[in-house]
Formats: structure tokens, C-alpha cells, sequence
């Protein structure tokens, strides 16, 4: 077993006759800060798709804590504990920033949508609970007054705070971020920086 939280190896990404990906490993350990750099067509996103199983690389292997997660489907692999941005901003727009974060609890979510429907004992303290932990992302981003906004009216940069809160939602163990200040002005960029 190894003392990886993340081990990529040499791992290979085609599209027909195009190389996205080609002999790529790296290891991140727990409570390291990696950083994956190059420039525009390198292939960073189609790694960050490969890591979340959003694509399936043709050769080599992804570990998570040592255990293969090749072939696991994208939600079982961000219930593992890994999260993720994404370069051009996936949120439900007409939903509020609430919402949208509450929908990054759904791993985490113990109780059946039947259960929570009904709104009582077990899942009604754990949709309080949710609701909470969604309440102190807002504040530590800094966005309270926009909660009950739907993400479609906000500015780009909030909306991309929003991703981010969507991803800090489902406590993960790894947090995956696809260039979180892009597309974003000088003011926007440190905001997100602090």
C-alpha cells in the first residue's frame, strides 16, 4: 500500500489519431499543494478528466490511496473524497448559490430522497446539517449576499466562487482546481487569491 493520496502512472489519453495525453505520471501526497503547469493545449483538463474518470486514459493506471479507480464511474470517484473545477464553469443557472452548493453535499447524503422528502427525524437533521456546512462555505467566500441569487445573474467571477464552494461542499480529500481564476479581471483574481 502506498503513502499516496494520488498516484498517476503513465498514463496515455487518445482522441482518434490526436495524443492528449502521453506517459504522464506524478504522485500527490495528503496535505501536499501540486500544481499542474503548461501552456494552452498541453493537455492539464484532459489530465484533471482522467483523474475524475470523465475520460478513460488508453494506457497506464490511476490510484487513489493505492486502489485503482480506472473504470469507476465519475460520481463514485468524487464520493471517494475527490472533487473538482472546471475550466469553464458547470453550474445549474437558474438554481441559487445555495442550491448549487447544496448539490455538492449530495455525496455526503445519507439519507434516500424519500426520507428527505418527507422532512423528518434522521433526514431532517441531516439536510440542517447540509444546509449549515453550506452556510459556513458561503461566508468563507465571502459571497453571503448573493446566496439566494440565481447563478445565472451573478458576475463571472462569483460564478466561479460558486464552483469552487460547490467543490469545498463535498469535503474532499482532493480538491482538483482546472484554472479557477480563468477568464477572470485582475480584481476578481485576488478576490479569489484571499
Amino acid at each position: 500500500m502506498t503513502d499516496h493520496l494520488l498516484d498517476v502512472e503513465d498514463i496515455t489519453l487518445r482522441f482518434g489519431g490526436v495524443t492528449a495525453i502521453n506517459g504522464v505520471s506524478f504522485h500527490v501526497n495528503d496535505g501536499e499543494l501540486f500544481s499542474i503547469i503548461g501552456p494552452n493545449g498541453a493537455g492539464k483538463t484532459s489530465i484533471f478528466n482522467t483523474i475524475s474518470q470523465v475520460y478513460r486514459p488508453q494506457e497506464g493506471d490511476i490510484k487513489w490511496r493505492g486502489t485503482s479507480i480506472m473504470g469507476t464511474r465519475p460520481d463514485k470517484v468524487a464520493e471517494q473524497g475527490i472533487a473538482r473545477t472546471f475550466q469553464n464553469i458547470e453550474l445549474f443557472a437558474n438554481m441559487t448559490v445555495v442550491d448549487n452548493l447544496l448539490t455538492g453535499r449530495h455525496v455526503r447524503m445519507k439519507n434516500s430522497w424519500l426520507a428527505g422528502s418527507l422532512w423528518f427525524g434522521q433526514a431532517k437533521k441531516e439536510e440542517l446539517e447540509n444546509r449549515e456546512k453550506v452556510e459556513d462555505i458561503i461566508d468563507f467566500l465571502e459571497i453571503e449576499q448573493y446566496r439566494k441569487s440565481p447563478v445565472a445573474l451573478l458576475p463571472y467571477g462569483i460564478q466561479k466562487r460558486v464552483e469552487l464552494g460547490r467543490a469545498l461542499a463535498m469535503d474532499p480529500e482532493l480538491l482538483l482546481l482546472d484554472e479557477p481564476v480563468a477568464g477572470m479581471n485582475l480584481e476578481e483574481t485576488e478576490d479569489m487569491a484571499r
